[in-house]
């Protein structure tokens, strides 16, 4: 069998007018050459980190996250992956199998791109017959990838697959587009190592209903974060309850969580609380770090015993309840001083997910920023607006210690403030234009004590090894330099 495909096919795809009769095309070709039980094109949206396909599985537009699984992880690499144990893989997302009906054995994947560069799509090969993919069936792939570039990629195809994309996504659920759609991990922008860990630990425990603790700084997304959880989880359809614990008084702690029965004080009304209105789905516990130890007591039985008594009532309530709660003090240096209980600690702390400041993921702030300016200028119905290049290179500088929330912010007020089509430096707030350097090193005094500093240096490379190494503890030891008894212990000082 020949490296290429037939003459007879060469020429078809050339002629092919129709997307669906051309990607069937490719995908019995591959098949034959590859002798593989499937062979498929995962398009990308790089402006929605997206992969998805125009031939329909089952009746149902198939689209995945563009930062899960090894066609992603082709795509972020620009290079071909070859996998003989998918299963066994850590970039390998389990979801795709669910939505498919097969389950994935080996996979061989090539990236697609245009001649200048840009991936705009995925070939893949799924079950090699007899075994795994050789390195013959990697040069086949690549061959063939090569030889269909050209028709995927011609002009009027591509505007072709967008319409029929954005048809299929019309026929998706009203209720995914207008709710479940918008707490998806696509909604937590950023392509960078941090982001991508993030969304993969989400897509880890999505099946489970383990409870879980969301820690980071102000305004980086912790309650999107448990928003994700929530409706990308089988609880998904059931009620997501959030409460603020910083505004809840110890006095109030029982009535508002519990609920309260009608007359157990003058003019008290019945009514449920808030981990009744949350049974069968997720209740989100905000600034849990905030409450009073008594408070922290009665939350403790709660997740011990999953069951409530209205005050005054009496009677016991049982629930079915997932529990994700947020804080960004750090709750060992609260068990220190006595303020966090380290009994409750220990009860939330089943998964803990970390949302990173933007001073770590600073090749995301450029992202975030277009996202939040192409967002809001379609809410606001005006024009809309670029950004310059030195006003990019003014906010990739700037420390944001507002984080994400303050970035948006900017953005609106950017929008209103500026007629023109081109935002520059110049419109930028005064502690965010001034230049990189001085700005970087001003806010890093003001707002970061050299330990600080040295601490989410370490926190940052720690987390990127881990990643690179699959969180094998063993290789990222040493290519940290470290024992792995260091390794574990710093693990475990960061929280992570």
């Amino acid at each position: 069998m020949g490296l290429e495909a037939s003459p007879e096919f060469r020429l078809r795809i050339n002629e092919e007018q129709d997307p669906i009769r051309l990607v069937n095309l490719i995908a019995k070709e591959g098949s034959r050459l590859l002798q593989a039980e499937g062979v498929g094109i995962l398009f990308f949206d790089q402006k929605r980190l997206e992969l998805w396909s125009p031939v329909k599985v089952d009746g149902q537009l198939l689209r995945l996250d563009a930062r899960l699984g090894i066609a992603g992880s082709c795509i972020a690499q620009k290079e071909m992956i070859n996998v003989g144990n998918a299963q066994h893989d850590q970039r390998f997302y389990a979801g795709i199998d669910a939505k498919t009906k097969r389950k994935t054995r080996s996979l061989l994947a090539v990236p697609l791109a245009l001649p200048h560069g840009e991936i705009f799509g995925v070939f893949e090969a799924v079950n090699k017959r007899g075994g795994d993919f050789s390195s013959r069936d990697e040069r086949i792939a690549l061959t063939l990838a090569t030889q269909i570039v050209g028709p995927l990629s011609r002009t009027k195809l591509v505007e072709q697959l967008r319409f029929q994309h954005q048809q299929l996504e019309e026929e998706n659920s009203h209720l995914w587009k207008e709710v479940e759609g918008r707490f998806s991990t696509q909604q937590i922008i950023g392509n960078s190592p941090r982001i991508q860990s993030l969304v993969r630990l989400i897509d880890q425990i999505q099946e489970s209903s383990v409870d879980v603790l969301i820690t980071g700084e102000n305004g980086t997304g912790k309650e999107l974060v448990a928003k994700a959880i929530h409706y990308n989880s089988p609880r998904a359809r059931k009620p997501f309850v959030a409460l603020n614990s910083a505004n809840l008084p110890d006095t109030l702690v029982e009535s508002e969580l519990f609920g309260i029965k009608k007359g157990v004080a003058t003019g008290v009304e019945a009514r449920i609380g808030k981990f009744e209105q949350a049974n069968g789905g997720t209740i989100f516990l905000d600034e849990i770090g905030d409450l009073g130890l008594r408070s922290q007591a009665k939350i403790l039985r709660v997740l011990q015993e999953r069951s409530i008594e209205r005050v005054g009532e009496g009677l016991t309530i049982p629930l079915d309840v997932r529990v994700l709660a947020a804080t960004n003090i750090n709750l060992l240096e609260a068990m220190k001083k006595g303020t966090f209980r380290e009994d409750l600690f220990y009860r939330l702390n089943v998964v803990q997910v970390r949302t990173p400041s933007l001073r770590e993921i600073p090749d995301d702030i450029p992202v975030l920023a277009h996202y939040f300016l192409d967002k809001y200028c379609r809410q606001m119905e005006k024009d809309s607006k670029k950004i310059s290049a030195g006003a990019v290179r003014c906010l990739s500088a700037y420390s944001w210690p507002g984080n994400v929330r303050q970035l948006e912010h900017e953005m609106k007020r950017l929008i209103v403030m500026v007629r023109r089509t081109t935002i520059t430096e110049d419109d930028l707030e005064e502690g965010i234009r001034r230049s990189p350097h001085q700005s970087a090193s001003t806010e890093a005094v003001g707002f970061r004590t050299l330990p600080q500093a040295v601490e989410d240096l370490e926190r940052r490379m720690i987390q990127e090894a881990l990643l690179a190494c699959r969180h094998n503890q063993v290789q990222t030891a040493k290519r940290l330099g470290l024992s792995r008894q260091g390794l574990i212990k710093k693990i475990k000082r960061y929280e992570m």
